[in-house]
């Protein structure tokens, strides 16, 4: 059973929902961005998704890709994202999904990538550009040390959302909306519509639902349609307002304490 199987496991039969935190690895520079990782895998985090900073996030609103362009240019790319990982793994175990798009995986080697990645520590990939039927390329070089993460879409119809569960693990991401990440205008009718349909193609697999999920009420509004919730802009908002502040680790530490309270 995988690291991420494991936490699944456990919340459940603690009747709970993970919390799936998102950081941009190496923003707003490496050892601030290690730290702000450290804050989070100790005040309740679940699971944690380290962003590979790439120049093209097209998937991305503005807040993250804002992220990515401060993590390049304070030198980070994919072998110091790995290394992060390894860092990460000497006071957590909390599960590691690297958070790509496909172009730094090619650019680094998909062997190269696997190896090093499951070596690091790392537990799972998602590929936000990579559909199921060009995928065979990484995970045909692959064993199975990583869960691969799929994306569902709200305007995702049954029979490809079941062709996209029968090539997932660990987990599915639902997207709340259609759009970029850190959209507002959650409809909770509608997510619930969508992910009572996944449910049935889902291959007993969890669900955690992103995109649009910034505040308390928002998580509490949404966790109870699934079996996790994912944040990230919300986190890189804070990163970002804070500039050379010292304690931002701590005040991210602290929202993903209120994050996890309001969906315990």
């Amino acid at each position: 059973m995988s690291r991420i199987e494991e936490t699944f496991s456990r919340l459940r039969s603690r009747g709970e929902k993970a919390l799936v935190g998102f950081i941009t690895a190496g923003d707003p520079d490496p050892g601030q961005s290690l730290e702000i990782a450290k804050q989070m895998c100790s005040s309740g985090l679940d699971l944690l998704e380290l962003g590979v900073p790439f120049s093209d996030p097209t998937a991305d609103g503005p807040v993250i890709q804002r992220s990515s362009a401060r993590a390049l240019t304070a030198g980070m790319n994919m072998k110091k994202v790995i290394e992060m990982v390894r860092r990460i793994r000497e006071f957590s175990r909390v599960p590691i999904v690297l958070f790509s798009y496909y172009n730094p995986i090619l650019a680094y080697g998909a062997e190269e990538f696997y190896r090093d990645a499951t070596a690091a520590g790392a537990d799972g990939t998602l590929v936000v550009d990579l559909p199921p039927e060009e995928s065979d390329e990484l995970t045909g070089v692959w064993g199975n040390g990583l869960d691969f993460i799929r994306l569902v879409a709200p305007t995702t119809p049954p029979r490809r959302m079941a062709q996209i569960a029968s090539r997932a693990s660990g987990f599915i991401y639902l997207v709340s909306m259609t759009g970029i990440t850190g959209s507002g205008g959650l409809n909770r009718d509608e997510i619930a519509t969508v992910a009572k349909e996944l449910r049935k193609s889902c291959n007993g697999l969890p669900i955690c639902i992103g995109f649009g999920i910034s505040t308390p009420d928002d998580a509490a509004k949404i966790c109870e349609l699934a079996d996790g919730i994912v944040v990230g802009s919300a986190f890189e908002r804070l990163i970002e307002s804070s500039p050379g502040d010292g304690n931002v680790a701590v005040r991210v530490g602290e929202y993903v304490s209120r994050l996890k309270k309001a969906i315990a």
